[in-house]
């Protein structure tokens, strides 16, 4: 990753600091990893603020950014001022929203991103789904997943590169905690990851790569839709 915040196998990064906002605690994680300025300003409470929210301390901050994320992708209009389809924010963050958002800043510039439904595939599509996953987020970018029971998505996490070849870690917004995703766990729907284990749906890159330019700005107000400090690629 290219920002001073990083995130591997047994750290312990921010929890989630409401029932409903795992996609909004991954999202602003996210953003933290690309952009060392707003990292900064999550951590530490140091430089620019733009129009993002207040608070005294490193948990208050992390709190506002997730509601202001979930403002984004929950609502009509999402990061990027794209239109979105609206969604309930007490069922969470929807995988389109999430997209839109990281693609306009939540990972580094350009980068476009995909929706995969992974429920239905055998135990050799999800090896591949795996595989494809390490290619695609090794080059830095993260990605979302989807979990839940055999029935219902009901959590999501965020998927970062591990060190080494072929190896994924991802980061648990319930507790902190960053573990192996390990290829077999993955592919026997044997995740335990918050207690669920069965993957749905991922928001991945998709390789491909265009230019877009977005600054340090929760998308809010009017002047966030076009300045800021640029993040870093």
């Amino acid at each position: 990753m290219s920002s001073g915040f990083r995130l591997r196998s047994g750290d312990l990064g921010p929890i989630q600091q409401s029932p409903v906002t795992c996609g909004s605690a991954c999202l602003t994680v996210a953003r933290m990893l690309v952009n060392p300025a707003f990292a900064r300003w999550i951590v530490r409470g140091e430089g620019p603020r733009g129009d993002a929210p207040a608070g005294a301390s490193e948990q208050e901050r992390f709190a506002a950014y997730e509601r202001v994320v979930m403002a984004r992708t929950n609502g009509l209009f999402g990061a990027g001022r794209r239109l979105n389809l609206p969604w309930p924010h007490a069922l969470g963050t929807p995988p389109w929203g999430a997209r839109k958002e990281l693609e306009f800043g939540a990972a580094r510039r350009g980068t476009d991103y995909q929706l995969r439904v992974v429920r239905h595939l055998t135990t050799r599509g999800l090896r591949e789904a795996h595989s494809r996953l390490v290619e695609v987020v090794g080059d830095g970018e993260p990605a979302l997943l989807y979990l839940g029971s055999a029935t219902l998505p009901r959590h999501v996490a965020l998927v970062l590169p591990g060190d080494g070849d072929r190896v994924l870690d991802v980061y648990d917004p319930a507790t902190g905690q960053v573990t192996l995703l390990d290829q077999e766990r993955f592919a026997s729907r044997e995740l335990r990851v918050a207690g669920w284990n069965v993957p749905w749906i991922t928001v991945q890159p998709n390789g491909l790569r265009k230019a877009h330019a977005f600054g340090f700005a929760t998308g809010i107000s009017s002047a966030s839709r076009t300045s800021g400090i640029s993040a870093s690629a």
